[in-house]
């Protein structure tokens, strides 16, 4: 079963890490929680998660994807922790999927995998990248880098990387189960 790693900095967008870690957990892949200093994390509007593990314990595992949550300041604190920035490099070097939702496509910009690429982000998230080829839709897929605008694109997000890393069905499974 696929394995995917979602580093929580304080200050993470509270939306978008229940929802990218329920949805894909219900598609039944092993999702691993991983807090940087290894307390209970809060997020911006006050939800407090408790990780699975450590960044420092996660990092000794594989993992097939990388998703990144925004929201400030917690993707200005991913931003500023080099074992981030390493990951990022490292994954894509290796081909695997790195994602990134809201302002957390920055990230991905101050590691320089979006040089040249297309990406979106929350609105001027962006800006002081100039290298990155800025799309205003709510998903933007670069060969296996996936970003989204925000709070309000997460089921959606979500959803698509459910159908990248598992398979089409598996992704009209989990939808059908939400209602929508």
């Amino acid at each position: 079963m696929s394995r995917v790693l979602v580093p929580l900095a304080a200050g993470f967008e509270d939306l978008e890490a229940v929802t990218v870690t329920d949805l894909l957990r219900r598609a039944g892949l092993t999702v691993v929680i991983a807090g940087l200093d290894g307390q209970i994390q809060r997020g911006s509007r006050g939800v407090m998660l408790q990780p699975d593990t450590t960044l420092e314990a996660a990092l000794t595992h594989e993992f097939d994807m990388l998703v990144l949550p925004g929201g400030q300041p917690g993707t200005n604190n991913l931003k500023a922790d080099a074992r981030i920035i390493g990951l990022v490099k490292k994954m894509v070097a290796e081909g695997k999927y790195v994602t990134a939702i809201c302002a957390a496509p920055s990230v991905l910009a101050a590691a320089g995998v979006l040089d040249g690429k297309r990406a979106t982000s929350f609105p001027g998230a962006l800006d002081a990248y100039p290298e990155v080829q800025q799309q205003r839709a709510a998903i933007v897929e670069d060969g296996k880098l996936i970003t989204s605008r925000g709070p309000g694109t997460a089921m959606d997000f979500a959803l698509t990387l459910i159908e990248r890393l598992v398979s089409k069905a598996t992704r009209d499974e989990v939808e059908a189960g939400l209602q929508r």
